[in-house]
């Protein structure tokens, strides 16, 4: 096992460090550039979309595009927003923060041309109404290579359906432990049960429970932080002077060189964002929109919703706090540490009830994604079974096990995810590109709810992958 764990992470070394940082950066800046700068251009839209959809009633099984956007968020939005970005100014200094944004921003352009294509390419489910779709339909039904398409599908099933959920349930039951001092088996049979509940509900009840998770999840943590800011507000000019300095080198804070800080920046937005590895897609497919760019738009805020937002939040209470660097502490514990100075002792039971609610509905926004995949590779709904089974399975574990070659192994995965859905969505790229023109072109002649005809894109062999499926 020592030996699988090493040759893991050495194969994890050299994708995350080289291969995947220059896909990522060189997808981000090419979308970027070929759509114009749409995550800049757009913003007013995206909120606009946003707010305008949450609290939509949907008819039966359908779900809205806000709750495609909360089930997305749930997924991406989890203990590492809190204990990565301690540990990203530890080891690369403050700097880290601000090549965190700029690769945010870069990844907002690729996750709306992932999710738009993913809202083109999505096939109308055959069990009830609604919708499926992702990289898994988008490689098939586009590129027209069923053999990658399943290999993405195993992929994402394993990764964000067994293992992730292993890690999120892990980390809610040490969070469980130090907090109160809960037995570790007793935690991991009442996450399982919570877990089966809301997954055997199918994709419609996950997006119910995360319409509601999500915003207070997110709501208390960025008050929170908010909270800490304001009563700090004489400090922040200098709280921000202290990463753009870094951020070049200017002024060595913490976390040694230059280098540190552009390398721990980049690597945590790309793994906290997710844009471009091929997740986010899914949940976007599922989403009942008029138009592939209003969900390309919304996912594509999504991201800054995570990185901009909630991460910086956790940098902002670090930051903060004048002793960061003489505490010792990193991850969890040192903003844990940095909550005590403003709240007590109560802080501990605040960041174990916070990452309940980061994890959980991680949790469910993974599974979300391992259904969807599961679905591609077969209709037979005993698989979808026994893959739920399997997932309260992985949760009870997690609780109770050790993780650390779990952790690579998830990285592996992920990478290859990532790789995978980077090649793709270049290739397919262009037809967002199209539906954005279009999508520009109608908002211009004054039409306040622009409505997509798949007649504008290029015939592939006579088939539209659209609702109306034009021919």
């Amino acid at each position: 096992m020592d030996l699988l764990n090493s040759i893991v992470g050495q194969i994890n070394d050299v994708l995350w460090s080289y291969v995947l940082i220059i896909l990522l950066i060189g997808a981000g800046i090419i979308f970027t550039i070929r759509t114009k700068f749409v995550q800049i251009r757009f913003i007013k839209e995206m909120v606009r979309l946003i707010t305008s959809d949450a609290g939509s009633k949907m008819e039966g099984q359908q779900i809205s595009s806000f709750q495609a956007f909360c089930v997305s968020t749930a997924s991406r939005v989890g203990v590492g927003n809190i204990a990565g970005i301690a540990i990203a100014i530890v080891l690369g200094g403050p700097g880290a923060i601000f090549w965190m944004w700029i690769i945010a921003i870069l990844g907002s352009a690729t996750g709306f041309v992932e999710s738009t294509l993913a809202q083109i390419y999505k096939v109308p489910r055959t069990d009830s109404n609604g919708y499926l779709g992702g990289p898994a339909y988008y490689i098939n039904n586009a590129l027209h290579s069923p053999k990658t398409a399943v290999f993405f599908a195993i992929l994402i099933s394993i990764t964000y359906g067994l293992i992730f959920n292993s890690v999120q349930s892990n980390t809610i039951s040490l969070s469980l432990q130090t907090a109160f001092n809960f037995d570790a088996t007793m935690i991991g049979i009442v996450i399982a049960i919570l877990s089966g509940i809301v997954v055997f509900g199918g994709l419609h009840r996950i997006a119910k429970v995360t319409e509601y998770m999500v915003p207070i999840m997110a709501g208390i943590y960025l008050l929170i932080a908010l909270g800490i800011t304001l009563y700090n507000i004489t400090e922040l000019p200098t709280v921000l002077s202290i990463i753009f300095k870094d951020a070049w080198g200017i002024e060595s804070v913490a976390g040694g060189s230059f280098g540190a800080a552009i390398m721990t920046g980049i690597k945590r937005g790309l793994f906290s964002n997710e844009a471009g590895m091929g997740s986010v897609p899914n949940a976007a497919a599922t989403a009942e929109v008029s138009h592939p760019v209003k969900q390309g738009l919304i996912q594509a805020f999504g991201v800054f919703v995570d990185t901009l937002f909630i991460c910086t939040a956790s940098a902002f209470i670090v930051l903060f706090s004048s002793d960061y660097q003489a505490s010792g502490l990193t991850g969890i514990q040192l903003i844990q540490y940095d909550l005590s100075l403003y709240f007590g002792d109560i802080a501990s039971t605040g960041i174990a009830i916070i990452v309940l609610l980061f994890a959980f509905t991680s949790i469910v926004g993974n599974y979300y994604y391992g259904e969807i995949n599961i679905k591609h590779l077969s209709d037979n709904p005993l698989y979808l079974n026994i893959f739920r089974i399997f997932v309260v399975a992985m949760v009870f574990f997690g609780s109770i096990a050790e993780l650390s070659l779990v952790w690579n192994l998830a990285d592996l995965f992920m990478a290859l995810m990532a790789i995978t859905n980077i090649i793709a969505i270049l290739l397919l790229g262009k037809y967002a590109f199209i539906a954005l023109d279009d999508y520009t072109q109608q908002k211009k002649q004054g039409i306040k709810d622009p409505v997509f005809k798949a007649s504008i894109l290029p015939k592939q062999d006579g088939i539209y992958w659209w609702k109306d499926n034009n021919k």
